[in-house]
């Protein structure tokens, strides 16, 4: 078993795992904030009534829409804050053994 926990230090296992796991338990609550609250303000800003994810770019017949993307890189954004201060406010940094 010493054997076993060494190897999970040596590799950061705990640290990829801890991002796995609080990854997943934020996500629904950070997609909720950011398609529910940050998306329909930003698209009242930038003029799209129906929110962020409505906003398009029409060129001729095709339509880029930019508003969905500029959402997931908000999204991605909250969620990598939140695990990285996460992470440090626990401290689990310290139980990666430095190589």
């Amino acid at each position: 078993m010493k054997d076993f926990i060494e190897f999970i230090r040596k590799q950061g296992v705990i640290g990829l795992a801890t991002g796995f796991i609080l990854g997943g338990a934020v996500s629904k609550v950070v997609s909720s904030l950011v398609q529910d609250i940050i998306n329909p303000l930003l698209g009242v800003v930038l003029g799209s009534t129906k929110g962020l994810e409505t906003a398009v770019l029409a060129i001729g017949s095709a339509q880029i829409k930019w508003g969905s993307f500029v959402g997931a890189l908000i999204d991605f954004t909250v969620i990598a804050l939140v695990v990285y201060y996460g992470f440090k406010k626990l401290g689990l940094e310290k139980l990666d053994k430095k190589k």
